[in-house]
């Protein structure tokens, strides 16, 4: 049935290159959703923008709601939910991360995606935090956060040794917003200080980013390169090296600093 699902969002994101970026993403996502234990889940999808993941999600059966500061992004969301066919799935609703609670409501969600927002917050673990609340007890998370091995990496690659040595270091992007970027033992560690449990942490986009672009027009290069993705998403030695840490883990189901305060 996953796989299925997986093969079906595939279909529907249409680009190779976006295709490939998320190849690893989806079947975390995926087994979140059939294995959440509620017949109908509600996700939300914090930072959602224009739908990436919560079109797929919706024409998968899954009621979302997407929340999002853009209203640009938004209204991209609402025309494809329309050309689709599921406005009825997905509910746009403008607003931050720290707004979760007041726009969708404390533990009314069973599921939670968090996709490369807390790169660009001024502290990750509040915001987190924050965030889990809209989770009822039980209820999961998908975190997606940007990797700093790769970060350093791609600069090497590219000859900017002093970029890639400021980013080791954490100087580089910090104005006039931050960008952070997060080893694995830095991405656990913030899901824990919010009061998540982690279940499992892989890999996204490892290879893909070092692969030149006129390859992927080959669609047998773009299989292997996904095999290969796959194949190496969980694997700690690469996984390090990944532009993006997908994080799954779960609110506990009982949490006395948040529970005792609803």
């Amino acid at each position: 049935m996953i796989e299925e699902l997986v093969a079906a969002s595939d279909a529907s994101l249409g680009d190779s290159g976006a295709d490939l970026r998320q190849a690893a993403i989806w079947p975390g996502v995926w087994a979140l959703l059939s294995t959440c234990g509620v017949p109908r889940p509600l996700i939300v999808d914090a930072g959602g923008g224009s739908g990436g993941f919560a079109v797929p999600i919706a024409a998968a059966g899954y009621p979302v709601i997407v929340v999002d500061p853009s209203p640009d992004a938004l209204a991209a969301l609402r025309l494809r939910a329309a050309e689709r066919g599921l406005g009825h799935q997905i509910t746009a609703v403008q607003g931050d991360l720290g707004d979760l609670g007041d726009l969708v409501g404390v533990g009314r969600a069973d599921v939670l995606l968090c996709h490369s927002v807390l790169d660009v917050v001024d502290d990750p673990a509040a915001a987190l935090a924050q965030a889990l609340r809209v989770l009822r007890p039980g209820g999961t998370l998908s975190l997606l956060v940007a990797g700093q091995g790769a970060a350093v990496l791609h600069r090497v690659l590219a000859g900017r040794i002093d970029e890639a040595f400021a980013v080791f270091t954490g100087e580089l992007g910090r104005a006039p917003r931050p960008s952070r970027r997060f080893s694995v033992a830095d991405a656990v560690a913030l899901v824990r200080r919010a009061g998540g449990e982690v279940t499992d942490v892989h890999g996204a986009r490892i290879f893909t980013d070092l692969v030149p672009g006129e390859r992927l027009s080959d669609p047998r290069v773009v299989e292997s390169l996904r095999r290969l993705e796959l194949a190496a998403a969980r694997h700690e030695s690469y996984r390090d090296l990944a532009a993006h840490l997908h994080v799954l883990a779960r609110r506990p189901a009982r949490q006395p600093h948040i529970d005792d305060h609803e």
